[in-house]
């Protein structure tokens, strides 16, 4: 009697065999992809920390040293607020937050907002945003100076009233046509100033925690 396997049984073994090894090598590359993708994330995010915080002004590792954040008395929005603590020796330099502004005119712009020890904005950048081009999108870096101006601005400079764009009587530009994009980005750094000033010891207290999965 023939003990061979049926050409039918054959060809499904052969079958399931290519088809293991295909998904044991599907999932190989998407591993090996998963991780040099992440890397990649890792030094972009690096890369616009550094653009606000100087390498030179702190020694820790501002990916592992952060916490999540939520607060919509000050930042009017239900996202999760990243901030990375900055030190020099264990001792507080700054803090640099990802917030969302809600009231873009296209939708939500996302900040990252770098504010010192004693208060004063390090720097400000536009991490991604919809706003109309030729219109709003003056607030990236690559379009206009006009982000610079935050820099070394502090709640005592300019004071309460000044935290505005000038159509609504405070310091700020607005754009040409566009007034919606720049008073949201004013009002949200505005606003992580003064939740920076109302727990700057719980900021830098708190124990680190990962953020969501795979976002930096």
């Amino acid at each position: 009697m023939n003990s061979a396997p049926h050409p039918v049984l054959r060809s499904g073994i052969l079958l399931g065999l290519i088809a293991l090894l295909g998904t044991a090598l599907l999932a190989g590359v998407n591993a090996l992809t998963h991780e040099r993708i992440l890397e990649q994330e890792k030094r972009r995010m690096l890369q616009q920390l550094n653009a606000v915080m100087p390498v030179a002004s702190y020694n820790n590792d501002l990916l592992e040293d952060r916490i999540e954040i939520r607060d919509e008395t000050f930042f009017h929005h239900p996202a999760t607020v990243t901030v990375y603590r900055a030190r020099m020796d264990d001792q507080p330099v700054a803090v640099l937050m990802l917030v969302t502004a809600a009231d873009g005119y296209n939708g939500d712009i996302r900040l990252l907002v770098a504010v010192d020890n004693t208060g004063a904005v390090l720097g400000v950048r536009v991490v991604s945003h919809r706003e109309t081009p030729g219109l709003g999108d003056p607030i990236e870096i690559e379009k206009s100076n006009w982000i610079l101006g935050f820099t070394n601005k502090s709640l005592l400079d300019p004071d309460s009233n000044g935290w505005a764009v000038k159509r609504d009587g405070g310091e700020f530009d607005q754009f040409t046509g566009a007034t919606i994009t720049p008073r949201a980005v004013v009002k949200t750094v505005h606003n992580t100033l003064l939740y920076f000033k109302a727990n700057q010891k719980s900021l830098f207290e708190s124990v680190s925690g990962k953020a969501d999965q795979d976002e930096y």
